[in-house]
């Protein structure tokens, strides 16, 4: 099959090229490579895409660049967007990225005439504060970034109501690993066990419980999307752990796996932030055959080894 991935150099993105890769697809990988986090990483990542026969356009889905995209795609896998509670990003970049952008995608997936699939990547920030429910559940976001990824989700599956393209939603629940992004928690916490930094931490936020999901696990049931059009089209499936942990126990498996204590700086809470995230995957497990199987303090292991082995320790 021919895969176009967006988002194809971040974090989840760059993952899911180089799994689709290792089966014998043919993977075209689309990102802008915008400055919200490490340029020096997000080229790190391509070349990790290079390495893997995975061809790499760097190109801005907000404009009219989609000439430079091929057209005999039999997927579209759409990652790309303006990620999390970004002190710095305002509300018209998570329009322009995670609405419009989506959109113009959109329009130039009619144009794909073998495209079996559009697979948008949403996220548990849909729900609210309060991310425990099933699919069934009336959305609430409280954040600019839950609020545009519902509207881009929406715009997306519309189209499989009209009957005009084939489509789905995978939610996913707080992803961790290796090339996690700088400004998540995980990064964060072995950077400042490892470089003795502070670790800017949200006053409350030790309570806070998360469905930390393992990125492998994620991209195994991304994976699965392929062949099942017929059944997916049109559905919202949660992507995630059904395991919870809070903060607390996350920072403590850390610094057990370094062997260091973490110093803080306590911040003001955060705007938008989630206080539960759990994700209900039992659609996930009945038509994905979806089950994650990575424990946090293996998945965690492996992301202290990427992050000791890669030439940006103690830099990001």
């Amino acid at each position: 099959m021919k895969i176009l991935v967006t988002g194809a150099a971040g974090f989840i993105g760059s993952h899911a090229v180089e799994k689709f890769a290792s089966l014998s697809h043919d993977v075209i990988g689309v990102d802008n490579l915008s400055d919200y986090y490490s340029r020096e990483l997000k080229l790190l990542n391509v070349q990790s895409l290079n390495k893997n026969n995975a061809e790499f356009i760097q190109a801005d889905l907000r404009y009219s660049q989609y000439n430079k995209l091929p057209k005999n795609v039999d997927y579209i896998f759409h990652f790309a967007a303006q990620p999390g509670l970004s002190q710095t990003a305002k509300f018209e970049d998570y329009l322009s990225n995670n609405v419009i952008a989506t959109q113009r995608l959109i329009e130039f997936a009619k144009q794909c005439k073998q495209l079996r699939m559009f697979v948008n990547i949403s996220t548990s920030s849909v729900y609210g504060v309060d991310a425990t429910k099933d699919e069934t559940a009336a959305p609430a976001p409280v954040s600019f970034y839950g609020v545009t990824k519902l509207a881009a989700e929406q715009l997306v599956l519309a189209e499989a109501r009209n009957h005009i393209l084939n489509t789905c939603s995978l939610r996913l629940y707080s992803v961790y690993g290796p090339r996690e992004r700088p400004d998540k928690l995980y990064t964060k916490l072995i950077q400042a066990a490892l470089c003795g930094e502070p670790f800017t931490l949200a006053n409350g936020s030790l309570k806070h419980k998360r469905s930390f999901t393992f990125v492998a696990d994620v991209v195994d049931a991304i994976v699965k999307v392929i062949g099942n059009e017929n059944l997916l089209s049109g559905e919202i499936i949660n992507i995630g752990s059904d395991v919870q942990y809070t903060t607390k126990e996350g920072i403590e498996t850390v610094e057990n796996l370094t062997n260091k204590k973490i110093q803080f700086k306590i911040i003001s809470p955060r705007p938008g932030d989630q206080s539960s995230t759990k994700a209900v995957i039992d659609k996930a497990k009945r038509l994905l055959n979806y089950q994650p199987e990575t424990s946090l303090r293996e998945g965690i292991q492996q992301q202290i080894k990427w992050f000791e082995n890669s030439n940006l320790v103690c830099k990001q």
